[in-house]
This record gives C-alpha cells, structure tokens and sequence, in this order.
C-alpha cells in the first residue's frame, strides 16, 4: 500500500485517543490537552478502562464502545497492548492509527501490521512523537507548540527534529500544512508521505528530515514526481559513517552509503542541506521565494569589511556578483554621497540614514543584470539599525523588492535584533551573518538547476554493440564453479560484450605458453604484459602479479616464472590458474580514469566515475550516480570531478573523446539493467584521450545466487526504459512501429500536433488549446516508467509520429487514467484501437486493477472503442457534458 486512507491523517473529522489520561504530565494527558487545545473541530473520543471521564469528555472503556470508527485513533497504550487495539480499530473501520508507543519489537510490529492489513488500516508509527494538521487544527502529539497554518509540509523521522523545527517556525512566523512524525515506519514511509503532500493544494514545499529510505523505488518515483511541481528539501546524517570496509573493488569502497543517497537525492531533484540550520534557512527562502536561473547578487551595505567579506561567501557558494550598468551607477551616484564605493558591493557609507538605504535599494533592484539582492547593516553609533531595517522593509512586497527576492543580513546581536523583527515582519529572509544569506541564494539556484534536470531531453543511446549470451555463458560458468569473482580474461570478456574496448588477451597456462603468446603478440605491439591469472585471488598489483614493458618473448617467459615463485610462497592453499598475455598499451597524454558498478543495498546498481590509477583511493576524485544512466545523467556524472577539467584539454593536450567515456558508462548501465547477478564491476584503468577508451583492467564481482535472474534488473531504484514492448503492425496499407515513449520523442511532437486540429486537441484534453509548451511537451515524454507508460505509434517509411496511448497510474498502483489521440489526418484507420488494446495488455502485466478515462459526450467514435474494448461507458459525477469509461483489467 501507498496512500490509501492516507487522507484521512490529513483532514480526519473524528479523533479517538487511546490511552488518554487525567493525569498530568502523562503522554496521554498531554496529546488529549493538545487536542484540545488546538481547536480541533471534529469530534473526540477519550479511550481508556481507568476512567469514565478524561479532561471533561466522556471516556470509552474500549473501542467496541465508541459511538462511531474515528477516522484516526492516537494510540499510546504498553507495547503489549498495541496489535489487539489495531485489530480492534480495523473492525470499527477507522483508516489511520498513529502508534506513538515504543519498544514494540519486530515480532510484535509483524504482528501489528497481521491485524492491520485485512483492514485497510494504515499505521503511522510506532515510536512517532504524533500527528500534526495544521489547517485542521489537529495537533495530536507530545509537542511543545502547536505550529500555525502555513505552506510547509514536514516529514521526519525524529519526534524531537519535529518539536525543533516547530520551535524554530514559530519565532520565524512560518507555519505549517501538515506534519508527518514516522518514528519506525513499519507501515507509512516517506515515499508514501511525499505522495501526499505532492498533491496537496495546501502544501507549497516539502521538509524532510531522512535515517533511512526503506523503499527505494517508490521513494524515487515520489520524490521526482513531486520535485517537478514544488521544492523539496532534506537533511540526511550520517555523512561520515564507515562503509564497504571489505569491498572486492575500489568502487565498493570509494560509493559510500551518503555518496549514493547524495546521488539518489539529486537524481530525484531533492535539494539536500547539511544541518537543521541549513534546513530552517532553507524553509524560509523556499516558502518566500520562486527559483533563480541565474545568482547575480547585488550586495548593498554600510560597511565595505562586511561587503568583501559577503563576496567569499557567495562567491564559495557558486554565485555571481552583479555587474551594474551604467544607468545603475547613475542613479547611485545621484542619490548617494561621493565617497561611495562605485562598484558592486554597494557601500553606502557608515553613516547611512534610511533615505539613503531606500536609495540604493530601489536603484539597485531596478539593474536588469541583477537578480536578487543581499542587504547588509553594521551597526553604529551614527545611524539606526532600525530605522535602516524599516527603509528597506516599506520597499518589500512578498519578499520582493521590484519582483527579486531580497534577503538581509543585520550583523551583530543586541542592536541587530530589533531589527530583524522589523524585517521578519514585512516578509524579509533575514540571516545573521552573510554565510547563510549566501547559502540562501545559492539555494535558489540549485533548486532551478534541480528542476531543470528533470526536466531536460536527453539523446536516448545505448552500447552501440551487445552480446547478451556470451555475458550469460560466462557468468553462468562462474556461478557452476561457486565463483563470486572472474577472471581479468572473463572480466574484459564481460564489459567487451557491451561494446567498451579492451587489448586482446591470450591465456596461458604454463609459462611455456606465455612464451608462445609472447612471440604471437610481439609481431605488432612493442611491448606486452604479463598478469597472475587466478579464481582465488583478487588483487594483481600488491603481490607483484603484473610485469609490464616486456619486449621479448623469453623475458615473458622469466616474468610468468617470477610471478608463480611469489603466488606459492605467500599463497600455497590458492593456486595459480595461469597468465593472461596481453599487448603493452601505451597511449601518451591518456588520463587514467576509474569507472564501475556497485550495488547499494538500498538503493541499488549505482554507477562511479573518476580518476583512476593505483591511488584512487588516495585521490578520491570520484562521482557517484544512480543507474540507468543516460546521456545527460553520465554527463553530469563526468562533470562532477576535478578530473573533467584535464579530459576537456589543456596547453597542448587536445580534449579526450567525451562520447566515447559516455558511452563506456552507458554500457555498464545497461550492463547492470540486463545482469542482476552483477555485484560489482571495476575498470581501472580506463584510459581516454583523443582517440578513444580502452580497458587496461577490469574486475568483476556477481552473486551467484541471482544467476537465474534476468533483467530489468529488479533491484533499481529508478525503473529502466521498458524495452521488449516493441511491435510492428500494419493499418491502412502502412506499416508502424509501437514501442514505449523515449525522452527524446519530444521531437517528433511537433510535427505531429501541427496534423492534430483544435477540435482533436480539446477532444483529448477536456479543454481548448491553442499549442502545447515545451515544458509539457518534456512532462509527456519524461516519464516514471514505474507508474506511468505511453505508446508511440511511428510511421516506418517517414519516422513521423502518427498517435500517442498513455496512462498515469495513481501511487497505490491501482488503477490509472488513460489517453490517446491519433493525427488527424490518419484518424478512421483503427490506430486508436490498437494502441488501446497494447495498452490493456501492458497494464494487466503491470498488476493494474483498472483503466479510468474522461470522455466527452461527444466523442462518439472514442465511446465506440471504449465499449468494444469492454469498457463500461456511463455518465457520472465528473462534470456536464462528460461521460466515464472504465475497464476493470483483474482476471
């Protein structure tokens, strides 16, 4: 389950408290007080045996008593006591119970969820700190403070970070739209709670406080839903924690845990903060403040030491410092006295009285070349801190001065103050020094860089070649021998298969036979190496098992004499399987780079990329991201190290072939997509320059207990484009391909909709359109393959669109709405029943329940296909003039 009955923890009309007391400073005492207290409007039902009454309300022994099911029940009785009331509660019919008891274990949380689950009834808990709605005026919890109505919905795993964030709010006049305090999570997660409060008009931003994600997928689907529509903002600790202590490959031990949910988050387009102050900050500018393309601050201030010093701050913080235009510096200089600074930060001078604050404000805030400005005050024996905080406060509509947001920076502390209450009242994100007030404004861009990310239209290219039986033969051959690690040969064998280059291998097993690979090798290469070939054995380089630059065929044989005298006399139970004889590569200028798999266990296949070499460990430069990958997220991936810097060339070093490390990432992406067994790949190094890649090692890990799988790969966290749903089929004479939607099908759009008349259009979107917009345009194409799908119908001979089936599931992957609309001009020759029927069977094999659409009354020839497909048609509730057609797809 997902939401379902969740809305009744966001609007309940009726609340039973069950473990309610007269005695004060018991939790039941002080919940039943809070509800009370807040002003809850719907009814409230005291449960305990002890009493016959509770704080002046009428008290039930047990649940059976109550003279209704309460929408929600509170319960804070001892652990043993908790599954009979959830059965209790689930007979009545009540659909949320939040479970504020500790200590309950994982027998007795099985338990609970046993005598929940035939119900229907969802637990929010247990060990929560309660439930707060704001907008309701529920506050059924052991907080301190009630939080006032407001825009912000909270999700937290910690009581205690709930009753802090409450705190702060209130002294920050934020208020809240709802507040979820998940404590164990044994039934409602953050993935379902984000679901919520994606769609909740109430809900402007979302805070989370993150332990753990304990369902990955549905976590990711949420998030990236939601990220596209309103900010999401999240501390997760644990930075530093130890992980992969006893990794098979450097990347194992370089993709830690916080790196990959570093990774996840901003894959999901989440902007994650580093501490609760961080968190608060960010609430503030995202609850006042829409998203900045750009960060060309203006700074105006009364004091040139704490303007420079602004500058660090945003400058580390990946702003840009505003160059002011000459009209700007006319009006500045009218307006203010000659000594002033003449440059952006705009010192005004220690003595500035507030007509000079609302002069330099109003002239700056008009610059096109600014888009938010930082407002700064020193205080001083010569001027008001006040009143300067009162001029530029008159200025300030919603936290706006000329349509750019402005945050201000009063320095000090028993001056400042006032002044920041002057400024907190008119609307002003006010900060006490000039870090956070940077870290604010770099906010702001990274949640529009977020968004964009989301929102951009990626090339959709794989391996250029893939040989999927030769990978299943080898990791089926190492399975049968009890095997978790290959061989360099099956390595290189591996990743060669899906299309990234490596120097041919010769195997020998006597050193005899290396001598004959030697001669076969040398007739071209210069020079060869020879490497240990072992099952048993990992690493090469630390027992000496690598000779490289060998230029003839008898000191080949001498190295491979070598490498066995050194493998017997550390390792005499693992013996030595042979040599593997390969081409000295030598490509000067070629950066060694470090690119693999790993397998989070939360999160799933990740993909790394970074400098390799023998110190990658040392050097750490290195980026971790989430698979499947596609060209803009390997992009990104590559960009995020230092080591990109070398790759795009410098003096007289001409740039590495960046579509050829792309698409080397791209391969071990689909490589985990088609292999689950695949525990861990490691290429180092891979070296790049301006002719290629080419793997000089490679290292693979595999679980043999998945060798049966076969892909998608059911541990990704994102789903993978869903490839084996392609078809050809013929209509009228032509020949189309049906296939799934790609990101890059943005471009056939707009062809196709200048063949769809208005009347098709509104026929198909329930209201008039004149065109559709690029941003919707990527919202059509950009899909989360995971609940929803779409089915391009492409006329072979030209590639042209001809027709689009889609549907979008709701979160409980119940049933789904669907779509279609067919060119106008190819309308009448049975693509619309076609696709229909594709999608039909695609959402039976996706366990939907049923397909839901909006037809108008109209529409005739889509009422048509409806009932011939088996849908019911039947006019309903839904709006004048409309009618339902719904499927149910169960067997």
């Amino acid at each position: 389950m997902t939401i379902r009955n969740l809305e009744s923890a966001l609007v309940p009309r009726s609340v039973a408290v069950i473990g309610a007391s007269n005695r004060e400073g018991a939790v039941g005492y002080v919940v039943l007080n809070n509800i009370l207290k807040g002003g809850f409007a719907g009814a409230v039902y005291p449960v305990n045996v002890k009493y016959d009454a509770v704080l002046g309300l009428k008290c039930y022994r047990h649940v059976a008593d109550l003279p209704e099911a309460p929408d929600l029940a509170v319960i804070m009785t001892p652990p043993e006591t908790v599954v009979d009331l959830v059965g209790q509660l689930g007979k009545r019919g009540t659909k949320v119970a939040v479970v504020l008891t500790a200590g309950l274990d994982a027998e007795m949380r099985r338990h609970m969820l046993e005598a929940a689950r035939p119900h229907l009834l969802r637990i929010i808990g247990p060990n929560t700190i309660g439930l707060l709605a704001p907008h309701v005026s529920l506050n059924a919890s052991f907080t301190h403070i009630a939080p006032a109505a407001g825009k912000l919905g909270l999700i937290s795993q910690s009581g205690a970070i709930v009753s802090s964030v409450i705190d702060w709010a209130a002294a920050e006049g934020i208020g809240f739209s709802h507040v979820f305090s998940l404590g164990d999570m044994a039934d409602v997660d953050v993935g379902d709670c984000i679901n919520m409060l994606a769609d909740d008009d109430e809900t402007t931003a979302i805070l989370m406080y993150l332990e753990s994600v304990p369902a990955a997928r549905k976590f990711m689907s949420a998030a990236r839903s939601a990220a596209r529509v309103k900010p999401i903002i999240a501390v997760k600790p644990g930075r530093h924690a130890e992980a992969a202590k006893a990794a098979l490959t450097h990347t194992g031990a370089l993709a830690g845990a916080d790196r990959v949910i570093d990774a996840a988050l901003r894959r999901a387009g989440v902007i994650r903060v580093a501490d609760l102050d961080d968190l608060f900050n960010a609430a503030e500018v995202t609850a006042r403040f829409q998203p900045l393309e750009r960060g060309r601050i203006a700074i105006v201030t009364n004091g040139g030491g704490a303007g420079v010093l602004a500058i660090d701050q945003l400058l580390d913080q990946g702003c840009e410092l505003a160059t002011l235009t000459p009209a700007t510096m006319a009006a500045l200089d009218a307006a203010l006295p000659a000594t002033w600074s003449r440059s952006n930060p705009v010192d005004i001078i220690g003595d500035a009285p507030p007509a000079r604050y609302r002069a330099a404000v109003e002239a700056v805030a008009a610059d096109p070349g600014v888009d938010a400005l930082l407002v700064m005050n020193c205080p001083t024996a010569l001027a008001s801190p006040v009143d300067a905080a009162a001029a530029v406060a008159s200025l300030v509509s919603n936290g706006l001065v000329n349509g750019k947001p402005i945050l201000a920076s009063w320095l000090g502390k028993q001056a400042a103050e006032p002044a920041r209450d002057v400024l907190r009242k008119a609307g002003v994100a006010s900060f006490d020094s000039p870090a956070p007030a940077a870290e604010a404004v770099a906010l702001l861009t990274r949640w529009s860089s977020l968004r964009k990310s989301l929102e951009r239209v990626p090339a959709t290219r794989g391996p250029q070649s893939v040989d999927y039986q030769k990978v299943q033969d080898i990791l089926e051959a190492a399975a049968a021998e009890g095997r978790a690690l290959l061989t360099e040969p099956e390595a290189k064998a591996v990743i060669g298969a899906y299309g990234i280059p490596v120097p041919e291998i010769i195997v020998a097993v006597t050193e005899a036979e290396v001598v004959l690979a030697a001669q076969k090798l040398l007739q071209t290469a210069p020079a060869i190496v020879v490497k240990m070939l072992s099952k048993a054995i990992s690493h090469k380089s630390d027992l000496g098992g690598v000779v490289l630059n060998l230029k003839d065929a008898e000191r080949a044989g001498a190295a491979a004499r070598d490498i066995r005298a050194r493998v017997e006399a550390r390792y005499r139970d693992k013996p030595l399987d042979g040599f593997a004889v390969q081409p000295m590569i030598r490509r000067s200028g070629a950066e060694e780079l470090i690119v693999g798999i790993n397998v989070d266990p939360v999160f799933g296949p990740t993909i790394l990329f970074g400098k390799g070499g023998t110190a990658v460990e040392v050097e750490d430069d290195t980026a971790t991201g989430l698979a499947p990958l596609d060209e803009v997220f390997a992009g990104e991936l590559i960009d995020r190290t230092r080591v990109s810097r070398l790759l795009a060339g410098y003096r007289d070093r001409p740039p590495a072939k960046r579509d050829a490390i792309v698409g080397a990432l791209l391969s071990l992406s689909q490589l985990t997509i088609d292999f689950p067994a695949i525990a861990g790949v490691d290429i180092n190094p891979l070296l790049a320059d301006a002719d290629g890649v080419i793997a000089l090692d490679a290292r693979v890990e595999i679980n043999p207990a998945r060798i049966a799988e076969r892909g998608p790969n059911a541990s990704l966290s994102i789903r993978p484009y869903p490839s084996g749903w392609e078809s050809t089929i013929a209509a009228e004479g032509r020949s189309y391909t049906i296939r799934p939607i790609r990101p890059d099908d943005a471009g056939l759009y707009p062809a196709f909709l200048a063949r769809v008349t208005s009347d098709d259009l509104r026929l198909r979107f329930l209201t008039p359109l004149k065109a559709i917009s690029p941003e919707m345009l990527i919202r059509l194409t950009q899909l989360d393959y995971d609940r929803d799908i779409a089915f391009v119908a492409l006329d072979q001979a030209s590639g042209e669109l001809a027709a689009i089936v889609r549907y979008a599931s709701d979160p409980d992957h119940e049933a789904a709405e669907f779509g279609v609309l067919v060119r106008s001009d190819l309308q009448g020759q049975g693509l619309g029943r076609i696709l229909m029927k594709q999608l039909i069977v695609y959402a039976r094999a996706e366990g939907l329940q049923r397909l839901d659409g909006l037809v108008f009354e109209e529409n005739k020839r889509m009422q048509a296909i409806c009932r011939e497909l088996g849908f019911s048609v039947a006019q309903g509730a839904d709006g004048p003039g409309l009618v339902r057609a719904r499927l149910s797809l169960a067997s």
